[in-house]
């Protein structure tokens, strides 16, 4: 029998983003991503994209983040770059497609076809997104890490 000494992490459920007003966090994000709000008060919100959320809260204060981020997988990165041009936001270079919000929070936009992260067969289904398919590279990456094919039967 082995003695664990420590839990395991499964995932990340959730992601607390202070913002200076959640109407108009609600607004800025709307524009770029489809979400189903659970929850809205003039402190707080919960967006959800499936099985996960972004609890926005009232109270950003500090200066924008240069290297602290937090990632969004979507569907579609370009459709979410165009957008972000078409609202005027700046775009941060390099190789990923970054981006600061209204209130200095740093925002990584992947594709969700093109990582290892995974959502279940359900999930996705629930969302409307079962049509997605991983790329060979990043199947091949989920194989590499044990993680083996994604479940289809959920």
């Amino acid at each position: 029998m082995t003695i664990r000494t420590k839990a395991t992490a499964i995932g990340i459920n959730h992601v607390a983003l202070e913002v200076g007003n959640i109407a108009e966090a609600l607004a800025f994000y709307g524009r770029i991503l489809n979400f189903t709000i659970t929850s809205q008060s003039e402190n707080a919100a919960f967006i959800y994209f499936g099985d996960q959320f972004i609890n926005f809260a009232k109270g950003r204060t500090q200066a924008p983040d240069e290297k602290r981020h937090f990632g969004i997988a979507v569907d579609d990165k370009e459709l979410v770059r165009d957008t972000l041009i078409e609202m005027g936001v700046a775009l941060l270079g390099g190789r990923f497609l970054d981006f600061l919000d209204p209130w200095g929070n740093r925002v990584e936009i992947t594709t969700y076809t093109n990582i290892m992260f995974s959502k279940s067969t359900a999930v996705l289904r629930g969302m409307d997104m079962d049509h997605l398919q991983k790329t060979d590279e990043s199947l091949a990456e989920l194989d590499k890490h044990g993680l083996g094919t994604l479940d289809d039967s959920s």
